[in-house]
C-alpha cells in the first residue's frame, strides 16, 4: 500500500501532521519485518549507527527501515534507494560522510515509500530518477485507494502508529478523501521497459526488470563489481506473495523468474535493500536457489491442488513446505501465498452459487445465534473451543455472537482471549500486528485499557 508523501502534504499542514504521514508513508510492504524481533520498532532499525557501512570501496549503505546505497564513483555518485522521509536525512549525513560528490542519478527498485521516500533529500539539479515504467501506474493505485490503506497500515502497525491523536484523526480524515484516479506525483525523469544501462565513472550499471514484491520491482547490476541489488525480491523470510494490507496480485512465477535473473548473473555481492548484502557465489547460489525452490513449490502445488477441484480453504491447510526447502516464515505466510495464488488466477468466486449474491453468509448469523440459544451460549461454546487448543474456531464462534449482539460482553471477551492466544503463539510480524489490532479493538469495546 502507499499513501504517497509527497501529494499528501500541504503547504499549510501542521509539523506534527506532516511527520505523522510521513512516518504512515513508510509503512507499505515492508520486509525489514522478517529481520525485527517481535516488538522492536523497525523504524528504529539503524537509529543507533554512527558510519556508514562498507559493502565494497564503492558501494556504501545506510542502514534502516529500508537501506539506502550509495555508489561513489570518479564521475559522481549514484544512489540506489532512499528510504523513507524519517530515515532519509540521516542517511544522507553517513553517505556524504563517505562522498559528497553531486548525485548524479537515483535508481529506486520500486515504488514502496520506505524505497521512495527520501528523494526530496537526495535529489539535486540535474540528479536523473530512474524507475521502471509501471513505477507510474503503481503510485497512482496507490494514492487512488490512500484511504483503505491508510486504514490498513494503522491495523497492521498498531504499534507504531497508536495512541491515537487529534493530529492522527487529522491524517485519517485526510485519508479518506478520493484523491482521483491519478492523483500521484510523478517523480522519475527515465522511465524504461525492459532494461536500462548507463556508465558512470568506469562503471557500468544495468537495471534491469525484475517484478515480483512490485510490478514496476527492478535489479540493479554493475558487473565490473560483480553486485547485484535486488530491491525486496529477496529476503530472510518466505515472501509476501499474498500481503495482508492489499495490493495488486503478486505473481509467484514473477518471482520465481526474478530469482533465476539473479543466479544466472552469478553475482559475488547480493544487496537487499532490508537486511545485509550476502557475499560469495556459492553461498548466494544456495540461499536464492532455496527461496526459489520454495516459491516454486507452494505455486506448483497450489495449482494442482485448483487443477484437482480442491478449494483454497483445503490448501491453506494442505501445503507445507518440505523442511529442505524452510525458509521461515516470519514475514510471508505459506497459507496465505496459496491463497493469493489461488484467487490471483481464479478471482474471488469459489464455485459456490450462494455466493453468486450481494447477501453474505453473515446476514443469517444471529437467526443461527438464536437457535443456539443466544451470544451468551454462543461465547460460551468460544471459550470450549479455546480451552480445547481451537484460538480460531474460537474466534469465529464469538464473531457469530456478535454478529447477532455487538455489545455482548462474553462475546467480546471470549473473542479477546482467542486473539490474545494467538499472539502469544506468533512467530509472524503482519500476523502479529493484525491481532495487536484486534485486541485494541476489542479491549476498547469493553471499556479496558
Amino acid at each position: 500500500m502507499t499513501i504517497d508523501t509527497f501529494s499528501s502534504l500541504s503547504a499549510g499542514s501542521a509539523t506534527r501532521v506532516g511527520t505523522i504521514l510521513m512516518t504512515v508513508s513508510l509503512f507499505l510492504c515492508l520486509p525489514v519485518l522478517a529481520q525485527t524481533p517481535m516488538g522492536l520498532d523497525p523504524t528504529q532499525v539503524g537509529s543507533d549507527e554512527t558510519s556508514a557501512q562498507r559493502i565494497t570501496d564503492e558501494i556504501w549503505q545506510a542502514t534502516g527501515f529500508g537501506n539506502t546505497f550509495m555508489v561513489v564513483t570518479t564521475d559522481g555518485n549514484v544512489v540506489i534507494d532512499t528510504s523513507g522521509s524519517v530515515s532519509a536525512p540521516k542517511h544522507k549525513q553517513l553517505l556524504q560522510e563517505v562522498s559528497d560528490a553531486p548525485v548524479r542519478y537515483i535508481i529506486l527498485t520500486h515504488a514502496h515509500g520506505d524505497h521512495r521516500g527520501g528523494i526530496p533529500f537526495w535529489r539535486e539539479e540535474g540528479t536523473e530518477i530512474i524507475a521502471h515504467a509501471e513505477h507510474e501506474e503503481f503510485v497512482h493505485y496507490t494514492q487512488r485507494l490512500k484511504g483503505m490503506f491508510a486504514t490498513r497500515n494503522r491495523a497492521q502497525f498498531p504499534d507504531y502508529l497508536r495512541p491515537v491523536t487529534a493530529a492522527t484523526e487529522t491524517v485519517a480524515a485526510t485519508a479518506q478523501m478520493n484523491p482521483g484516479n491519478y492523483a500521484a506525483t510523478i517523480l522519475p525523469t527515465i522511465l524504461f521497459d525492459r532494461k536500462y544501462d548507463f556508465e558512470l565513472g568506469g562503471l557500468t550499471f544495468q537495471v534491469i526488470h525484475t517484478p515480483g514484491e512490485t510490478p514496476d520491482q527492478l535489479s540493479v547490476w554493475i558487473p565490473e563489481l560483480k553486485a547485484l541489488f535486488v530491491g525486496d525480491n529477496f529476503y530472510g523470510s518466505f515472501p509476501n506473495i499474498y500481503t495482508l494490507r492489499g495490493t495488486k496480485p503478486r505473481w509467484a512465477l514473477d518471482y520465481v523468474n526474478a530469482l533465476n535473473t539473479m543466479l544466472e548473473l552469478e553475482p559475488e555481492i547480493l544487496i537487499p535493500s532490508h537486511g545485509d548484502a550476502i557475499h560469495g557465489n556459492a553461498t548466494i547460489t544456495q540461499v536464492v536457489s532455496k527461496s526459489r525452490d520454495a516459491i516454486l513449490y507452494v505455486h506448483d502445488e497450489t495449482v494442482a491442488g485448483m487443477n484437482q477441484g480442491k478449494d483454497v480453504h483445503t490448501l491453506m491447510q494442505e501445503i507445507t513446505l518440505p523442511p529442505e526447502l524452510n525458509v521461515g516464515e516470519e514475514y510471508g505466510a505459506i497459507s496465505w501465498s496459496v491463497r493469493g495464488i489461488y484467487e490471483g488466477y481464479m478471482g474471488w468466486f469459489d464455485g459456490n452459487p450462494a455466493n453468486m449474491y450481494s447477501t453474505p453468509v453473515g446476514a443469517v448469523y444471529p437467526d443461527l445465534v438464536a437457535l443456539g440459544g443466544g451470544a451468551d451460549k454462543m461465547a460460551g461454546l468460544s471459550q470450549n473451543y479455546l480451552s480445547g487448543g481451537d484460538a480460531v474456531r474460537a474466534i469465529h464462534i464469538a464473531d457469530i455472537a456478535l454478529k447477532a449482539e455487538p455489545d455482548n460482553i462474553a462475546a467480546l471477551q471470549a473473542r479477546l482471549a482467542a486473539l490474545e492466544k494467538l499472539l502469544a503463539d506468533s512467530r509472524n510480524s503482519n500476523e502479529a500486528g493484525w491481532l495487536r489490532s484486534g485486541i485494541s479493538e476489542a479491549r476498547a469495546r469493553l471499556g479496558q485499557p
